[in-house]
């Protein structure tokens, strides 16, 4: 039996803004240890959901809860020690040293300053904690940020666009440090723009669009929702396929394409490995890219998935 409690409720929650509907009639719940991917376009709704849940602005309408309580009342304010975010393009004061910024946040989030030098050191900046932000890169800066939002062992971690200016390998250190914390019950929900290398990591993808939510699961939940085929792609010479097959067969600059229904998979596999003449065969199946695209173009149309796109990959 599972009984983890859920961390943070949005039931029905609707934000407007002189009218204009930014985030309409959303239901949430987020799971204790669990790691949220929240997805969406520019003015998708995925900062106001963050400024609600941190408690910054309240809802129009509905009811917001984290850790059981309302995050916008005055009794609330313990909850901030909880709680740890990152922005997106973090800055801070470029004549103190990273060191000093971080004993400032201890300050003013009433944690010990004794975890500062060992944070540091985990976002791997103890060679730089002596030197002051002004001669930071971008990157370093956003680890000084990861830093900043780790401060006390938050419970609930929000992260917006966390990865912005970290080269490959400062990524890869950045998402064990966040499967390192899952597995210490924190709670992570996980803006980003980048969406290739996230699916991995986390337990359910979120779909914003307009204020709308336009899917909600995990991957494989996802790939169900949109029914979008598998792609098989085979090299080889003189290949002959099944009649079955070769129907929805198509050629390309990878050679022979074959797109097949999710649950028809295995069978094609049993099917294809044993082609006479096959040398090679490449299966993709959707990926986090492939249904952010397929929902956002749902709700908007067609015309818009060339934007859609641009976005993704920003």
């Amino acid at each position: 039996m599972n009984d983890t409690m859920n961390i943070v409720e949005l039931e029905q929650v609707e934000k407007r803004y002189q009218g204009v509907t930014a985030l309409n009639k959303l239901n949430l719940e987020i799971r204790q240890g669990e790691v949220l991917g929240l997805f969406g376009h520019n003015g998708a709704g995925k900062t106001t959901t963050i400024k609600l849940i941190l408690g910054l602005i309240g809802a129009s309408s509905g009811q917001v809860k984290v850790f059981g309580e309302d995050p916008t009342q005055s009794e609330a304010r313990n909850l901030r020690r909880k709680l740890g975010f990152l922005q997106e393009n973090v800055s801070f004061y470029d004549q103190l040293t990273g060191l000093e910024v971080l004993q400032y946040f201890a300050r003013l989030k009433g944690v010990s300053k004794k975890s500062c030098l060992s944070l540091l050191e985990q976002v791997g900046l103890s060679q730089a904690g002596k030197r002051r932000v002004k001669t930071y890169s971008k990157g370093m800066r956003q680890r000084l940020g990861l830093a900043q939002a780790l401060l006390g062992e938050p419970k609930l971690l929000l992260l917006d666009e966390p990865t912005v200016g970290l080269d490959p390998i400062a990524t890869q250190d950045f998402y064990r440090r966040i499967e390192i914390l899952k597995q210490q019950g924190c709670t992570v929900i996980l803006c980003s723009h980048v969406l290739p290398g996230v699916e991995k990591y986390i337990d359910r993808a979120l779909i914003l669009g307009q204020g709308n939510l336009l899917a909600e699961g995990s991957i494989n939940d996802l790939r169900h929702q949109a029914s979008l085929p598998a792609t098989f792609h085979l090299q080889g010479r003189d290949l002959t396929l099944p009649d079955h097959w070769a129907d929805k067969a198509s050629q390309d600059e990878r050679g022979v394409r074959l797109d097949i229904e999710l649950k028809d998979k295995m069978l094609a596999m049993q099917q294809l490995v044993g082609l006479q003449g096959l040398e090679n065969m490449d299966i993709h199946l959707p990926s986090l890219e492939d249904l952010y695209t397929h929902f956002i173009e749902s709700h908007n149309g067609a015309g818009s998935a060339m934007n859609v796109t641009q976005e993704a990959a920003q």
